[in-house]
């Protein structure tokens, strides 16, 4: 019996901290929604919204659904014994994880920028949701071959790229301190370093997901020397 099975609570801290860890954003987009839909006087901070709403309205619904149905993948047991409830929400979260990249591209590369999203910001903007595309389109690859690890480890990366937002929200409280919310070159170099802290902690959950695998190689493969030496 494995600890999954012997201690299921064990098994929900790493999800219930990317729940909290999307709500930043989400509550964020939530009063976009309210805001656009509440008929909001235009302002400069607006303006680029009221006059295009249909790509920040299809990214705030889209990264909505990808953070938090995401995040209960993330549960072993819903994972490996709901097979049925994993491949429906894989046919929910794929089709939302593109929309939110292809969205986010759409706006870093045509909505008037504010203040402080400068022209670097913009293509890391772009590389990283392109990235998250290739993400998702490996790890449908991944799942049409059967190759059940290169299909979590890509999905894996993907959601990280995809709830960077929620990373950049605290980092940038730190970045808005000591340099200012406007200062284009720290604003850029401190949301850059969120999606590659969200990247780095996905890549330690990948191999702690592969020990096992290797570890469970190993007895074989010493028996079966063992045993062409006999």
């Amino acid at each position: 019996m494995t600890k999954d099975t012997r201690s299921p609570r064990g098994q929900w801290p790493a999800p219930t901290g990317l729940i909290l860890l999307s709500l930043i954003p989400l509550l964020a987009g939530a009063a976009r929604l309210t805001e656009l839909t509440g008929g909001a006087a235009s302002t400069p901070q607006n303006a680029r919204f009221l006059d295009s709403p249909v790509p920040v309205v299809t990214h705030i619904v889209s990264v909505t659904v990808f953070s938090l149905l995401g995040a209960f993948q993330f549960v072993p047991a819903l994972r490996c014994r709901r097979v049925a409830w994993h491949r429906l929400a894989g046919r929910i979260l794929i089709p939302a994880g593109l929309l939110a990249a292809l969205s986010g591209m759409w706006m870093a590369a045509f909505y008037p920028h504010p203040p402080g999203d400068g022209a670097i910001l913009v293509v890391l903007r772009l590389v990283f949701g392109a990235a998250m595309v290739a993400g998702l389109g490996l790890g449908i690859r991944g799942i049409v071959r059967r190759d059940f690890v290169q299909h979590r480890a890509w999905m894996t990366r993907a959601y990280a790229i995809g709830v960077g937002a929620g990373t950049q929200a605290l980092v940038l409280i730190p970045q808005s301190m000591i340099f200012g919310s406007t200062d284009e070159l720290s604003r850029a170099v401190f949301m850059g370093a969120a999606w590659v802290i969200n990247l780095s902690v996905a890549e330690y959950v990948i191999r702690r997901r592969a020990r096992p695998a290797r570890n469970a190689v190993r007895p074989s493969t010493t028996a079966s020397l063992l045993k062409e030496s006999t």
